[in-house]
């Protein structure tokens, strides 16, 4: 039997294009020879689709478009992912399912069982768990077909109730197939690897896993399906951050005939930069945006997101915007009128001197004799927003946001000034990230100008102003941040690594009183095993300081 692993980009809702596009997979492959195609978990809707699961329509538009794709599966079988309404309407009112599809109808349901509510999830607020499962029979091979999460927990557990594995290789299946929706974050894949790699060697049977690719605003799907021999060695690896589909001969995988080289994991920086290109690229797409906006400062954070847009979109569709102050040095105007050259993006320069002016004459008789302060350098920041938004509005641009995590993370940024954006591309990257992204986007030679790369970073809201005026270095204050956010790590177990007790409390501190701002801030494209947005819920009224 030959098996077709479609990895494939789908579009939340958009029932037409994911039907078509599923469709067509089938017939390409029954054309190449396969017996049986497999499609990611939700793949008709695709995921996550959150609140629409509430809505009756589309949970019927699921099953239109099921009951077509069965339509297509003469002569071939198919495996895809659907919300599935709950027969016995026992809990939720839904499954996670999978449908087996043959002969031109629905063969067998397959629901999902373990339903994760960590981070970016939160299944548990649709689905209902299975608790019971069988095997599917097909072409004379015994198949253990299983959603994501049920192959995470290797029965080892207590949380759930049930493991699905172990109920299923009580009818000794020939192999594994498991269908997923597993977002990117850098060590992710080699994460991945290893859990599904444990459930070959535990079973002792082969694995065919796909994952989807493409990104729904914040979650960006790296792809990266996988095929395992029953040792649990990997047979291939399909591409990622882009679509793929791929035949295997089953009885050569469990065989281990076609056994793959080990492929080089790429580095951290560089999984980052696709990822980012692929989330800035489909946000605008399943969008129906085609035209970004942002304010190019000299700065590197700014340099990064134009080199970033210009790569996802077209340097064409790129407009970048010259805001200098009053306190603008001419290296910054310079580095940033540089970049535009090298990169060949729309440029202009709006200079914002005249508007913090008049907004300063406003409000002389409120300030009288009080001395300058953060008012002023806030006006600044928010001067240079009206202006990127009414270009936004004339002209049809979408505003993209620049902001880092390291300056998320402590609300070095003013909110409705810097702080805007229709979606944050560098928001989970802290600011040495930048850098080193930076110099991979000059792997081949100067975009970014080395000067942005080399010069102390500075907002330039007042004279000689440095970020290190109110922050400490970013190699330190990064370490912290990553130990307190990523890691969950409390100020004694921070400070017990070597770090300033006075440092580390007072960067929490400014985490914690920054979580109001962070609440008003664009999604975050995210490729960290914790970005600030929906993975991270915290209160914003707390107290605490652990």
């Amino acid at each position: 039997m030959k098996i077709a692993l479609a990895q494939l980009n789908y579009h939340i809702g958009n029932f037409e294009l994911n039907t078509q596009k599923i469709i067509q997979t089938i017939q390409a492959q029954k054309a190449a020879g396969a017996d049986l195609v497999v499609f990611a978990e939700l793949s008709i809707c695709g995921y996550p689709p959150r609140d629409f699961l509430e809505y009756p329509e589309f949970i019927s538009l699921c099953k239109q478009s099921a009951l077509k794709i069965a339509k297509a599966c003469e002569g071939i079988a198919c495996i895809v992912g659907v919300p599935e309404l709950n027969p016995v309407i026992e809990g939720k009112d839904l499954y996670n399912a999978a449908y087996f599809m043959a002969d031109g109808e629905i063969k067998q349901v397959i629901r999902k069982a373990l339903l994760p509510t960590y981070d970016v999830f939160d299944e548990y607020r649709y689905f209902e768990p299975a608790h019971e499962f069988k095997c599917v029979d097909y072409k004379g091979y015994k198949i253990a077909v299983t959603i994501c999460e049920d192959l995470w927990n290797l029965g080892d557990n207590p949380l759930y109730k049930a493991c699905p594995m172990d109920e299923l290789i009580k009818e000794e299946p020939d192999f594994m197939i498991n269908i997923a929706a597993s977002p990117f974050a850098y060590h992710h894949d080699e994460q991945r690897i290893v859990i599904l790699s444990q459930n070959c060697h535990k079973y002792q049977i082969p694995l065919f896993y796909v994952n989807q690719v493409g990104a729904h605003t914040e979650l960006i799907f790296d792809g990266g399906s996988l095929v395992f021999d029953k040792a649990g060695d990997i047979v291939s690896e399909l591409k990622y951050f882009e679509e793929d589909v791929q035949i295997f001969d089953v009885g050569q995988v469990k065989s281990s005939i076609v056994l793959s080289e080990n492929q080089e994991r790429p580095s951290d920086t560089v999984q980052v930069h696709q990822a980012l290109v692929l989330g800035v690229r489909d946000y605008f797409q399943k969008s129906g945006f085609k035209k970004a906006i942002l304010g190019l400062s000299g700065g590197i954070d700014s340099a990064v997101v134009c080199a970033l847009a210009c790569e996802a979109l077209g340097a064409e569709n790129v407009m970048a915007v010259l805001l200098p102050s009053k306190y603008s040095s001419d290296h910054s105007v310079k580095d940033a009128l540089d970049l535009v050259k090298n990169i060949g993006c729309k440029h202009t320069t709006l200079p914002i001197a005249q508007v913090a002016t008049a907004f300063e004459d406003t409000l002389a008789q409120e300030f009288e004799g009080l001395a300058p302060s953060l008012a002023e350098e806030n006006i600044q920041a928010r001067s240079r927003c009206v202006l990127l938004m009414a270009m936004s509005n004339k002209f049809g641009y979408v505003l993209l946001n620049t902001s880092n995590k390291s300056e998320a993370a402590v609300g070095y940024g003013t909110l409705y000034g810097d702080m805007c954006g229709a979606i944050s591309v560098i928001g989970d990257c802290y600011k040495t990230q930048v850098f080193q992204l930076a110099r991979y986007i000059n792997r081949n030679g100067e975009i970014i100008p080395e000067n942005t790369i080399v010069k102390p970073p500075s907002a330039e809201l007042r004279p000689d102003q440095k970020d290190s005026d109110s922050l400490p270095e970013y190699d330190i204050l990064d370490k912290i941040l990553f130990e307190y956010i990523e890691l969950k790590k409390s100020s004694k177990e921070i400070i017990e690594q070597g770090f300033d007790t006075d440092l580390v409390k007072k960067v929490l501190n400014l985490v914690n009183n920054a979580e109001f701002k962070r609440y008003q801030t664009p999604p975050i494209l995210r490729v960290s095993p914790k970005a600030f947005g929906m993975g991270r819920r915290m209160p914003i009224v707390g107290k605490y300081l652990f």
